[in-house]
């Protein structure tokens, strides 16, 4: 298996496509100010490409910290929003969820160029497959329900990019379970995936493990 031969955001037709990305937003926070945006600047290469290649919209979805399946305030990603509209230049459209009717609505037809960013993720006990209750006790995902989140994703763009290097190695429903025709890895994505095809497909000499 190549990991320089996988498909890049630069090759697909996202002309008047939604499309769905997963980012990795989970910046460090105190008293619900960022402290450190790098993650959130680390993304603005393949959200401005979508953009100035006529994308229908942009749908952002991420993870922020460990709530284990409950919907917590202080690991609300509207913060992030607000810092993504400073760095973007352009109004971002924060969503209260990230799966569901409504937001399946907000998605189904947006103006040409809005950006979407989802509420975290991991709100969800479905993203990770696992979580706690409120008594805080350890609790698995439904199957079914695991199905209908990722279904719910899936519906909320044409193209998935996965643009999350940092959640890369983890199974979770946003990272595998999107079901689109077309995934592409973007920018990001793509500088680390050339560094690791580099050591281990044509490493330079001598090479120091």
């Amino acid at each position: 298996m190549s990991l320089s031969n996988k498909l890049t955001l630069d090759k697909v037709d996202v002309k008047d496509k939604r499309v769905v990305m997963r980012v990795d937003f989970n910046v460090p926070m105190k008293d619900n100010l960022i402290t450190n945006n790098q993650r959130i600047k680390a993304a603005l290469p393949s959200i401005q490409y979508c953009l100035d290649h006529g994308a229908k919209s942009v749908v952002l979805m991420s993870h922020l910290g460990r709530p284990d399946g409950i919907p917590m305030p202080k690991y609300s990603l509207a913060p992030v929003a607000v810092e993504l509209t400073t760095l973007l230049g352009k109004d971002i459209r924060f969503l209260k969820d990230c799966v569901g009717p409504e937001v399946e609505k907000v998605c189904a037809n947006p103006c040409v160029g809005t950006v979407i960013l989802l509420e975290n993720l991991r709100f969800h006990v479905e993203e990770e497959g696992k979580g706690k209750d409120a008594s805080g006790n350890k609790i698995k995902a439904d199957a079914a329900q695991v199905e209908a989140f990722r279904a719910s994703l899936s519906k909320l763009g044409d193209v998935y990019v996965n643009d999350a290097f940092g959640t890369a190695h983890r199974a979770h429903s946003s990272m595998v379970g999107v079901n689109l025709p077309q995934k592409a890895a973007g920018f990001l994505m793509k500088k680390e995936l050339d560094y690791f095809a580099k050591a281990l497909e044509n490493p330079e000499r001598p090479f120091l493990a």
